[in-house]
């Protein structure tokens, strides 16, 4: 099993944050790499179990299903069930924790899944800092720009 963390701090509350990526549907309004999404059969965006399907800035899909979703712990789970990436067995946490010194926010992204051992490299790299640290890089850029 492959496994993939990235982790930064926000400079804005937790419950700013969480606000503003909580919506499981709301990819296209804070990672630039998406370009639409929608909630598939009219499903609630919040509800364990509700499908989302985005399209990606460079032409791919992907379907991702809601396994979790806690306001009190402010995290998500995910599972991919449908991708470009060579991936199985996908499951990844974007997890939301409060710094008190400076009011800031800890965020840390993880994902665990298979694949074959020659696309393993790749999928990392992709990942962990495509992926992950580019929605970390968008979400420092909106909330610096709100102070």
């Amino acid at each position: 099993m492959t496994k993939v963390y990235s982790s930064s701090v926000i400079e804005s509350s937790v419950e700013k944050v969480w606000r503003h990526i909580r919506d499981f549907n709301g990819l296209p309004d804070w990672h630039p790499n998406i370009k639409d999404s929608h909630i598939e059969d009219g499903l609630p965006s919040d509800k364990v179990g509700c499908i989302r399907n985005f399209n990606l800035n460079d032409g791919g899909n992907i379907r991702e299903q809601l396994l979790t979703l806690s306001d009190l712990n402010y995290t998500f789970t995910y599972s991919i069930l449908e991708s470009p990436m060579a991936v199985v067995n996908y499951k990844a946490t974007v997890e939301l924790r409060k710094i008190v010194d400076g009011d800031r926010t800890y965020i840390q992204w993880t994902a665990e899944f298979d694949t074959t051992p020659q696309e393993e490299p790749g999928l990392i790299e992709l990942i962990g800092n495509g992926v992950f640290q580019g929605g970390f890089d968008a979400l420092k850029k909106y909330f610096s720009e709100k102070i």
